[in-house]
C-alpha cells in the first residue's frame, strides 16, 4: 500500500498527493493554499463531479438533494454536523438534483434526499431518506 494519497481541493479542484500521515493535520492545498478540509460538504456540478468522485483515494459520500423538498433541508444540518465527524477520512458533497439534473438521471435517483458512497470511482452504497448526523457516520463507517 502507498505510503501517500490523492484528495482533490475543494477550492481550485487541483488533485494533490498528500502523505497519509498528514492526514489529520490540517493539511492544505499545494495551489491554491485553501484548507483541503472544511468540515463542510462541498457542493458538486456536473463538471466537477467526475474528478472529486474519481480522483479522491478516499471515499466521497454524496447527498442527492434539491431545494423544495422538505426532507432534504431537514437533513442538510445533519449532514454538515456528520462531515465535521467523517472528514478527514471520507469527503462529503452535495449534488442539487434540480441544477444538476443530469447527474440524478445518470446515477438512478428516484426519491431524495438520497445518500451515495464512492470508493476508487465505483458506487459502493447507496441510502434514501432522509437521517440524523449519527446515522449517516454509522451507516458509512459499515460500509467501508
Amino acid at each position: 500500500m502507498s505510503d501517500s494519497l490523492h484528495l482533490v481541493c475543494p477550492s481550485c479542484h487541483a488533485v494533490n498527493r498528500l502523505p497519509i500521515s498528514r492526514l489529520d493535520q490540517g493539511p492544505r492545498c499545494g495551489q491554491c493554499r485553501q484548507a483541503l478540509f472544511t468540515g463542510q460538504p462541498l457542493e458538486l456540478t456536473g463538471a466537477t463531479f467526475g474528478k472529486h468522485v474519481s480522483r479522491n483515494d478516499i471515499p466521497v459520500l454524496v447527498d442527492f438533494w434539491a431545494s423544495w423538498c422538505g426532507p432534504c433541508r431537514m437533513m442538510a444540518p445533519q449532514f454538515v454536523r456528520a462531515a465535521s465527524l467523517l472528514e478527514p477520512q471520507v469527503r462529503l458533497a452535495k449534488v442539487d438534483t434540480e441544477a444538476e439534473p443530469t447527474l440524478g438521471a445518470r446515477y438512478g435517483i428516484r426519491s431524495i434526499p438520497t445518500l451515495a458512497l464512492f470508493k476508487g470511482g465505483r458506487e459502493i452504497a447507496r441510502q434514501s431518506g432522509a437521517m440524523a448526523a449519527q446515522d449517516i457516520v454509522r451507516w458509512v463507517r459499515t460500509q467501508l
